[in-house]
C-alpha cells in the first residue's frame, strides 16, 4: 500500500487508515487507488473477520482533494477531455461498494471532520464511533456537485429521505452530538478515547460469529429494495445457513453452559 493510506492485519482485524493528516486526508490520485484496494484487500482476505477505517490527524476525510482536482479540471479543458469525473466510477464506486458488500462488518473510527466522500465512507461502514470534536458535512452542493460515494443511497436510509435532501441541499457542518441524535454516529466518545473505542469496537466484532455478521449485512441490503415477503424468504435462507455453521454450535453449547463462546469464524 502507498504511504498515503496504511494497512495492517493482526488477529482477524483489518485497520486501514487513511494517512494525509497534511491534507485533511483529502483523497488524491495515489490515496484513491490506495484506499481502494486497502478495501478490497480487506474484503477477499479470508484472515479477515472484521474491518476498522480510521484516520491520522484532525480530520477522518475531507473528500476529493481540490487542489489537484482544480489541476485535473483545466488539462480536461485543454485536452477536451472529462476525465477527471471518471474517478467517481474508478474510485469512489468501488471503495464503498467493497465497505458494505464485504461480508464482515465495518467500523469507522471517525476522529474528525468527514466531508464529502469522507461522509460517504463513514456512511458505507456498518457502525461508527465518533469523536465529540468531529462533525460531518455533505459539502457537494457547496462546490456545485451533486452527491456521490453512496450518500445518495445510504443517508437518507440513515436520517429519512427529507432531512438527507436538507443536508445535501444545505450543506453545513453537523456536529458530534447532532450526528448521534441523528443516527449517524452510532457511539460518541471523548476524542483522546477515539482510537482505543474504536479499535475495542472492531475487535469484538473480529472475534464475533463472522457468518452470523455476514448475513445479516446481506439480510438489510436485501431487505432495502425487496418486499415484505421476499424479505422473509432471504431470512429463510441466510438463517438456514448460519445454523448449520459451526459458531452456531458453539454459541448454543456456550449458553447452555453459561460460558463465553469463542467462534471461529465457520
Amino acid at each position: 500500500m502507498a504511504d498515503s493510506v496504511l494497512y495492517e492485519v493482526s488477529d482477524g482485524l483489518a485497520t486501514i487508515t487513511i494517512n494525509r493528516p497534511e491534507a485533511m486526508n483529502a483523497m488524491n490520485a495515489e490515496a484513491k487507488v490506495a484506499l481502494r484496494e486497502a478495501v478490497r484487500s480487506a474484503a477477499e482476505d479470508t484472515a479477515v473477520r472484521a474491518v476498522l477505517l480510521t484516520a491520522t490527524g484532525r480530520a477522518f476525510c475531507v473528500g476529493q482533494d481540490l487542489k489537484e482536482h482544480i489541476g485535473s479540471l483545466a488539462a480536461d479543458r485543454e485536452a477536451g477531455t472529462g476525465q477527471t469525473m471518471s474517478t467517481v466510477k474508478e474510485h469512489y464506486n468501488p471503495i464503498v461498494r467493497a465497505l458494505t458488500g464485504m461480508p464482515k462488518p465495518v467500523v469507522a473510527g471517525v476522529n474528525g471532520v468527514a466531508a464529502g466522500a469522507g461522509f460517504g465512507f463513514a456512511l458505507a461502514a456498518d457502525h461508527r464511533v465518533v469523536a465529540d470534536t468531529a462533525a460531518f458535512n455533505t459539502s457537494f452542493a457547496g462546490v456545485a456537485l451533486t452527491a456521490d460515494s453512496g450518500v445518495s443511497w445510504t443517508l437518507p436510509r440513515v436520517v429519512g429521505p427529507g432531512r438527507a435532501a436538507d443536508l445535501l441541499l444545505f450543506p453545513r457542518n453537523i456536529s458530534a452530538q447532532e450526528a448521534y441524535d441523528l443516527g449517524i454516529a452510532n457511539k460518541v466518545v471523548p476524542a483522546a478515547e477515539l482510537a482505543a473505542e474504536a479499535a475495542k469496537v472492531a475487535r469484538a466484532l473480529a472475534e464475533g460469529p463472522t457468518l452470523a455478521y455476514a448475513a445479516l449485512k446481506e439480510s438489510l441490503a436485501y431487505a432495502a429494495g425487496h418486499s415484505l415477503d421476499e424479505a422473509l424468504e432471504k431470512e429463510d435462507e441466510l438463517q438456514t445457513r448460519a445454523g448449520a455453521s459451526e459458531d452456531h454450535t458453539i454459541a448454543v453449547q456456550a449458553f447452555i453452559a453459561k460460558q463465553k463462546p469463542t467462534y471461529l469464524g465457520r
